[in-house]
């Protein structure tokens, strides 16, 4: 009961974003993180949901992709876990670091726009395929996985182009190799974020739910072989909105915080939860019955010292 009524606390449109995401990324044999940090991103929703429910949603999606994918006996072993063996353990302290928000809010930003920019550049994949050297891969896997953790984008939007560019693996092959790439890293950085014992939000199973149901559809276009230039525009246009979005937000309250600390002589804050969700979009001021400004900034702590 308490759950169903969580559902209201999310817009139904960002329910139908999280969907479109899953079926846009699902398509293409991603688990769609950036995709639903930009939806989360633009419908306001805080940190503390956003990086957890990212996860889950990468996890749920990319066991529907394996278990797709499956028949078709794509994985590449000798590739696949050297990537794996380090980015997942990296993915896991990843997901143990208490990330301030801003910070959280630019770095997820940046991602955001480097995955915007992947979208509209299509490498070309190479014209041999050379399995790599092995230290390489687990660099390459041990610097996404750790930032997977982070951040709760899988790795999977950035793996994919090294993969074709330098010709480790086939294009049918490096769906699979992403697919699990992703998996790991989310099971990883999730696991971190809960051993850290950090905030977990209410309503979650709604937003896997969404996602859960966009990737039945985006993996029947992937078995198809569908795919849309178009559409990838139209994604990269949405990544680059919330990429600016959070930036422009994290940078704000920054600069907001430090005109009322100016004004006011704090040295800290007072945090108010906006109904349970607390957004980067709207930092707003209110007055205490002490005259104590609250700031919703949502990574300042409960005391002040005037």
């Amino acid at each position: 009961m308490l759950e169903a009524s969580l559902l209201f606390q999310y817009s139904p449109w960002l329910l139908f974003a999280i969907a479109l995401m899953a079926v846009l990324y699902s398509s293409v044999g991603h688990g769609g993180a950036s995709g639903y940090l930009a939806a989360m991103a633009l419908w306001g929703l805080a940190p503390h949901e956003m990086r957890p429910a990212a996860l889950l949603m990468n996890i749920v999606v990319t066991c529907w992709l394996l278990y797709r994918f499956k028949p078709y006996k794509l994985m590449p072993h000798s590739l696949f876990w050297p990537l794996v063996i380090v980015s997942t353990p990296a993915a896991f302290f990843g997901g143990l670091i208490k990330i301030d928000a801003s910070i959280y809010a630019i770095a997820v930003g940046v991602l955001l726009l480097l995955a915007a920019i992947r979208m509209l550049v299509n490498p070309s994949a190479a014209e041999k395929v050379v399995p790599p050297a092995r230290w390489l891969t687990v660099v390459v896997g041990g610097i996404l996985g750790f930032a997977s953790g982070i951040t709760g984008i899988g790795g999977g939007v950035f793996l994919s182009p090294i993969l074709l560019i330098f010709g480790w693996c086939s294009v049918r092959q490096s769906t699979a190799v992403a697919a699990g790439f992703i998996l790991l890293n989310s099971l990883g950085g999730l696991s971190g974020y809960w051993v850290s014992a950090q905030p977990w939000p209410d309503g979650t199973a709604w937003l896997v739910l969404a996602a859960f149901v966009g990737c039945l559809v985006g993996a029947e276009l992937a078995s198809h072989k569908a795919s849309s230039g178009t559409l990838k525009k139209l994604l990269a246009a949405v990544l680059f909105i919330a990429s600016a979005k959070m930036i422009y937000a994290a940078l704000y309250s920054e600069i907001l915080e430090q005109h009322v600390r100016t004004a006011h002589g704090l040295k800290r804050f007072y945090t108010v939860p906006r109904g349970g969700s607390v957004g980067l979009s709207a930092p707003w001021i209110k007055k205490s019955p002490t005259k104590i400004p609250l700031i919703n900034l949502h990574r300042c702590r409960p005391d002040y010292a005037p």
